[in-house]
């Protein structure tokens, strides 16, 4: 899939209505990738290393196999640019890395060689983080949006199943439910995940439920989410 259709699809998405969360399951893997233009003029510096971002953009998402879920470009300045990605896992992260088939692998090479000859001359800064967030670790709320971060990775579920608060969506759990309809897990709240696919049908958190009570009546799940 092409960056503009890519764009073009993200542009138009219509949003879920009302609360959903994320579909991930298991450990998270996020990386952090980006560039600084540190001088505008050395268009010939930076110039080509925003078009290599790109191209990688382009190359994962011709090959699905190599781990890259999915992915927002940023920026945090005019001179600052980034992507978040969210990876199947760590090895696939640092296999397409060190993949010597791999345009990261061409990149990093000549930028190696350049200063080890000391071209290098500060016009363009590179930076990574990565996280792995290993489950229980993460939870997420999207309200009237499309598929996005997290959720556009790994796919949008409703609300209730994970958990209307974020306690209780922190506390999900997916191993050891026996995979699709598994009874799933104890939660903290003392709740069961319920039988379903990809994990459970889930719980329905500790939310209040009823006029009255804390949150008010929940009958459409915009009151008491949290």
């Amino acid at each position: 899939m092409s960056m503009g259709t890519t764009f073009v699809r993200s542009m138009f998405a219509k949003p879920m209505p009302g609360y959903t969360t994320a579909g991930a399951t298991g450990d998270t893997v996020v990386l952090l990738i980006g560039m600084r233009i540190n001088r505008f003029w050395a268009v010939h510096h930076w110039g080509p290393v925003m078009y290599a971002m790109l191209r990688m953009l382009y190359e994962l998402g011709r090959s699905p196999e190599r781990g890259l879920r999915g992915r927002i470009l940023l920026t945090a300045s005019p001179r600052t640019y980034y992507v978040v990605q969210y990876w199947e896992s760590k090895e696939k992260l640092y296999g397409y890395a060190s993949a010597p088939d791999g345009f990261h692998h061409t990149v990093w090479g000549i930028a190696n060689r350049k200063m080890r000859e000391g071209k290098i001359r500060q016009h363009v800064g590179l930076w990574h983080e990565t996280y792995v967030v290993p489950e229980g670790g993460y939870e997420s709320i999207y309200f009237d949006m499309p598929p996005f971060g997290l959720a556009g990775a790994t796919g949008s579920l409703p609300i209730e199943a994970r958990g209307r608060h974020a306690a209780a969506r922190l506390a999900y759990r997916s191993t050891g439910s026996g995979g699709a309809g598994g009874a799933g897990e104890q939660t903290a709240a003392g709740k069961r995940v319920g039988d379903g696919a990809a994990g459970g049908q889930a719980l329905v958190g500790d939310a209040p439920t009823g006029d009255g009570g804390p949150g008010g009546h929940l009958s459409t799940g915009a009151q008491g989410v949290s």
